[in-house]
């Protein structure tokens, strides 16, 4: 019986679920799932589970005692809500989840770390090995500094909101377990920028970002993993097929399984091998200077933050107010 793009897709590539919703990532069973506060926050306001909302935020006000205040049961909640879903999501993969860093500190490198190892501990409080969580980061160059710190603690990180070759250098360079560079974010730009309605999957600016990335890391030997993210459509998801990793969202994810055809492998390590690529030292000077140089990559690195903040702020006053509900 022929297999569908999914079935195929996962003899070259590992799958990975970008969501929060526990329902889809029992559907499509994927090794890996990815969440960020946009998809925490949408799956916070989904009733089937209200109750982890709840119980995040009753455990806070228990740890806290009466005498502490709304303010201070929802910073703690909030805190620990992203857990509580990453930890419901590792009862049902087999594999990793990454959860993020409060995106307000992707240019504190300090608060980053000390962020990232109070993630680790909340999950080893529970019994949860560290070899089972990516503390996910903005790939800022003091996001990829802190990120370098957690690494030679045995804390693994996902370096996120990656757009450009001098961010993904760096974090080869730092020893980063794996980055996501965004496919349909340099998409979505290039498509705005140049007026253009849509791109062939092979031509795709996003598609060809990750290629180049892929085929970097493999020609040096960097141990990095690269898991494309973002997607817009299967055609991106299918020219990347050979790529560690790619996350992909539920309905992308039956897009896939629905798709009947032959999917041949496009990134493969033997070919990046004898590809004539120049190798590049990133420093804080040259990562400045290629950043600037890349208006994409400046531009969307800064919007991501902007947009994981604004999620942040919203899942706050979510909090606070279904708090406000259970204790009357």
């Amino acid at each position: 019986m022929a297999k569908n793009l999914l079935e195929q897709l996962r003899e070259m590539t590992v799958v990975v679920a970008d969501t929060g919703d526990l329902q889809a990532i029992e559907t499509f069973k994927p090794r890996d799932a990815t969440t960020n506060p946009s998809l925490i926050t949408a799956a916070a306001q989904m009733p089937q589970y209200q109750d982890i909302v709840d119980d995040t935020l009753k455990g806070a006000r228990a740890t806290l005692g009466q005498s502490a205040s709304s303010a201070e049961v929802v910073s703690l909640a909030f805190d620990r809500l992203a857990v509580s879903f990453g930890l419901k999501i590792l009862d049902i993969i087999p594999g990793r989840v990454s959860t993020e860093v409060d995106a307000r500190l992707s240019y504190d490198t300090e608060a980053t770390i000390a962020k990232g190892r109070e993630l680790i501990a909340q999950y080893e409080e529970k019994g949860v090995s560290k070899d089972r969580i990516l503390i996910k980061i903005a790939s800022t160059w003091e996001g990829i500094k802190a990120a370098e710190v957690l690494e030679k603690e045995g804390i693994h990180c996902n370096l996120t909101l990656l757009f450009g070759l001098h961010q993904a250098i760096a974090c080869a360079e730092a020893g980063i377990t794996l980055i996501s560079p965004f496919v349909g974010r340099i998409l979505d730009w290039y498509k705005k920028d140049t007026g253009r309605d849509s791109y062939e999957p092979a031509e795709d600016p996003g598609v060809i970002s990750v290629t180049d990335v892929y085929n970097y890391y493999k020609k040096f030997g960097y141990k990095t993993e690269v898991m494309g993210a973002s997607f817009r459509n299967i055609g991106e998801i299918t020219e990347l097929a050979g790529c560690d990793l790619l996350t992909i969202s539920p309905s992308l994810l039956g897009e896939l399984q629905s798709t009947e055809g032959d999917l041949p492998r496009k990134l493969d390590p033997a070919k990046a091998a004898g590809q004539a690529i120049e190798k590049i030292t990133v420093d804080k000077a040259t990562f400045d200077r290629m950043h600037a140089d890349n208006r994409m990559a400046t531009e969307k690195l800064s919007e991501g933050i902007d947009g994981f903040t604004k999620a942040l702020e919203t899942l706050e006053t979510l909090l606070a107010e279904r708090l406000a509900s259970l204790e009357g």
